[in-house]
């Protein structure tokens, strides 16, 4: 398809926006995706240029903010423990939240208490900071967000606690449960509290997209605001040969750093209900895959890998929201299918709904660190 074709049904299609909801969730997807290509024709780019005219404010108070801290003009304060920050410097989904919920069990088994402090992404309001104690959850997914809740369900023995200040939320972490250490989930720009270890992730199949800030591209800041990191983290990398030009692109920016590599590793097929079942059940069945997350390809190609016949997939929006509306559409979409299995953050938001008529399972994962030894070395060093 020629460049001009492209750019005429990205205008025609947007042209077709009005009020149907269907349509606006469908036009945000491939708007999201159009972004994270990191090759774009002449026609794109120029399609693109308003967006690029916005990124130039954008990333001037970006850097501002950033210059600010460095100089003291803006104060970083300091938790009496090691904090740990795992975030990313683009939008969508690096991994985040997995890798946290796996290091704060890796600490844990090395017999380091942690805490996990999450800002709650799309969470309400609320005036309770604890989602989980470590044993029982107090918050719903809608008042938490779904991560965090996510989180708190699949770390048991660890507290986690949701709030834009961060400090104030270490320091009730520190006093009602006594941690030796704090992990900031999604904690890169959160420059206002000061980090003994910073881990950037970054997913090893978009890397940083087309080099460009927001709203042009998928940067949210520049890419010289890599030399923060203490720790690369590459994710879904199935061989760490293949990822040599992102690492060099890394090097060239910031070479001091070891670059570590993960992957996920399906474990469990989850009903509703918190029963697991081997991946073996997924084997030839037909399955209708249903994600609302950054990559969605991704998460298909794992289902593909444990043997499932892919016969569709339904696809929305990272954080969606999911409504009655949109079951109806996967009860008909699923007719054809044995069973819809989703990703475990989109179950967390769709068990709030009655998805009793519906067939449906949510993929366990965790990370996989090819270096774990020599990545756990590194943290426990500052404990």
């Amino acid at each position: 398809m020629s460049s001009e074709l492209r750019v005429w049904r990205f205008k025609q299609r947007y042209s077709e926006l009005r009020t149907n909801p269907l349509r606006t969730i469908w036009v945000r997807m491939r708007f999201d995706r159009f972004l994270y290509q990191k090759e774009k024709s002449v026609g794109e780019r120029l399609l693109l240029f308003p967006l690029y005219l916005l990124s130039l404010p954008y990333g001037g108070a970006v850097r501002a903010r950033s210059l600010f801290y460095s100089l003291g003009l803006l104060k970083t304060r300091t938790l009496a423990c090691p904090v740990i920050s795992i975030g990313n410097i683009t939008v969508g989904g690096t991994g985040k939240t997995p890798l946290v919920m796996a290091l704060a069990k890796g600490l844990m088994e090395r017999g380091i208490s942690v805490a996990i402090l999450s800002r709650g992404y799309k969470g309400k309001m609320v005036s309770k900071a604890v989602v989980s104690d470590g044993r029982a959850i107090f918050l719903s997914p809608e008042e938490s967000g779904d991560e965090p809740f996510l989180m708190a369900r699949a770390c048991r023995g660890i507290p986690v606690l949701v709030g834009k200040d961060r400090f104030t939320n270490g320091r009730i972490a520190l006093q009602q449960f006594g941690v030796r250490g704090l992990l900031l989930d999604d904690g890169y720009q959160h420059l206002s509290l000061y980090r003994n270890i910073n881990i950037l992730l970054i997913d090893s199949h978009i890397g940083f997209g087309d080099h460009t800030l927001l709203p042009r591209g998928i940067l949210r800041e520049p890419l010289s605001h890599i030399r923060r990191t203490d720790i690369f983290l590459l994710t879904k990398v199935e061989n760490p040969q293949t990822v040599q030009p992102l690492e060099r692109k890394i090097h060239q920016i910031h070479p001091s750093p070891q670059v570590f590599h993960s992957h996920y590793e399906p474990v469990s097929l989850v009903s509703p209900n918190d029963d697991e079942e081997g991946l073996d059940s997924l084997k030839g069945r037909k399955i209708l895959a249903l994600s609302g997350i950054a990559n969605p390809a991704y998460f298909t190609s794992m289902l593909r890998k444990c043997g499932a016949e892919i016969i569709g997939e339904a696809i929305f929006p990272d954080h969606h929201p999911y409504t009655p509306e949109d079951l109806s559409s996967l009860e008909k979409k699923s007719k054809r299918a044995d069973c819809i299995v989703a990703t475990e953050k989109d179950m967390v938001k769709l068990k709030e709904l009655d998805i009793r008529h519906l067939p449906i399972r949510a993929l366990r994962v965790k990370v996989k660190i090819w270096e774990e030894g020599e990545f756990y070395q590194r943290i426990m060093k500052i404990f």
